[in-house]
């Protein structure tokens, strides 16, 4: 089993930004694809952004395109999202997921971590 572990939620002013980490301890971090998807109250899950093993294919939702940028530390098993110019319907939580194959845009990933709180006040 494959433990992922979200950090750096919180609350920010519209306008403002924040850094997401996830960490997958153990040695197959630098082998899956990674991905990054949020929920909101009422909402289903949707996907924000993915990145392969190599850091060759990056993908991004429409929607924060330009604002976010997914990367990866494989050294560090570690992959981040840094959110800038949030938004208040930016807010939801946010979760890391795992793939072992390759970066889906889809909820197809293999594992899950239990997920980081982000809210953008206006």
């Amino acid at each position: 089993q494959v433990q992922l572990v979200e950090s750096g939620g919180g609350l920010v002013q519209a306008g403002g930004s924040l850094r997401l980490s996830c960490v997958v301890p153990g040695r197959t971090f630098s082998s899956h694809a990674m991905g990054w998807f949020r929920q909101a109250p009422g909402k289903e899950r949707e996907f924000v952004a993915a990145i392969d093993s190599s850091h060759t294919s990056i993908y991004y939702a429409d929607s924060v395109k330009g604002r976010f940028t997914i990367s990866r530390d494989n050294a560090k098993n570690t992959v981040y999202l840094q959110m800038h110019s949030l938004r208040p319907e930016d807010t939801a939580v946010y979760y890391c997921a795992a793939h072992v194959t390759y970066a889906s845009t889809g909820n197809n990933y293999d594992y899950w971590g239990q997920g980081t709180q982000v809210t953008v006040s206006s």
